[in-house]
């Protein structure tokens, strides 16, 4: 795929841009009516997509002139060229999607991998983000919730080639693996909307026929094991307590893969955050719990 061309999906359009060591799917193009209004960027979470925000976004489309990027290996996007599935390398790539768009500053907004991302990136480069929404956001909890062990688990020597052999020998439909992943990110199923399951089924098999899904996904997953332990400069929550615009921080209390007991030392570590707690809500509530999601959203902006 060449970089800076405009490209139809499934899911609507988006476009590719070159950044260092990378080229990013960038979507959906911002419309006419968006010019005045501030920039924003979405950042979604491990395995996911742009499309995760798709929701959230129609809910804030008069507010923010808002993109969602795909992640190097994830969605549209195509894996880095040198293999670097760290978390840095992550923050590399939306920084320079940023620097090459000039549409920053921007309200930052992160979920889970995507979330970790957006601090990182607020800690370093404070001068593109004006404000930082952060759902469900992956910072160092150890131990994790058992729930969420599978998923870290993909860090392990040994497991990707099981999982080949596995898919080799003929494991789940795709309308079964995609149920059980909507079942460890919602906190109810049975407000999905038909229409949305079938694109998640669409969307997996898709992925099935990737040769480097499966290994952006286990990469993303050992740079958040790796980030997790990383002292110094470079911890976490460290930098949480580095970033200096204002901090939106949003929990659901069904959430399988990031524990609401986060939820605390978060509030303290940021040093200008507010918290908008979701009872009902799991992992992605910008797609469970779009508008109240989004009406906290306008307060933050209000006050940014």
């Amino acid at each position: 795929m060449s970089a800076d061309q405009q490209v139809q999906s499934e899911s609507g359009p988006y476009r590719t841009v070159e950044v260092p060591g990378a080229v990013l799917a960038v979507g959906p193009s911002v419309p006419a009516e968006a010019d005045g209004l501030p920039p924003a960027l979405f950042v979604h979470g491990l395995g996911g997509s742009a499309d995760n925000w798709t929701d959230l976004m129609a809910e804030l489309a008069g507010e923010v002139s808002g993109e969602a990027v795909d992640l190097p290996g994830f969605g549209w996007s195509a894996p880095p060229q040198d293999g670097n599935l760290s978390l840095s390398g992550h923050v590399r790539a939306v920084i320079g999607y940023l620097e090459k768009s000039g549409r920053g500053p921007v309200h930052l907004f992160g979920n889970s991998l995507g979330g970790a991302v957006s601090v990182r990136l607020a800690a370093l480069r404070p001068d593109l983000v004006r404000s930082l929404t952060l759902i469900s956001p992956a910072l160092p909890e150890l131990p994790p919730q058992v729930s969420a062990w599978p998923t870290a688990a993909l860090a392990l020597p040994g497991v990707p080639a099981l999982l080949r052999r596995r898919a080799a020998a003929g494991g789940k439909s795709a309308e079964q693996a995609t149920e059980e992943l909507l079942r460890l990110v919602y906190g109810d199923v049975s407000g999905i909307p038909a229409e949305r399951r079938e694109r998640a089924v669409a969307e997996y098999r898709r992925r099935l026929g990737l040769p480097y899904a499966l290994q952006a996904s286990i990469g993303s997953a050992r740079g958040i094991v790796s980030a997790y332990t990383e002292r110094g400069d470079q911890a976490l929550w460290r930098q949480a307590a580095h970033v200096r615009a204002p901090v939106l921080l949003v929990y659901g209390l069904k959430d399988k893969l990031v524990s609401y007991r986060s939820a605390r030392r978060a509030c303290a570590a940021f040093p200008d955050a507010r918290l908008l707690v979701l009872p009902e809500s799991g992992h992605v509530a910008m797609m469970e719990h779009p508008r109240q999601v989004a009406r906290a959203v306008r307060e933050l902006l209000a006050e940014a």
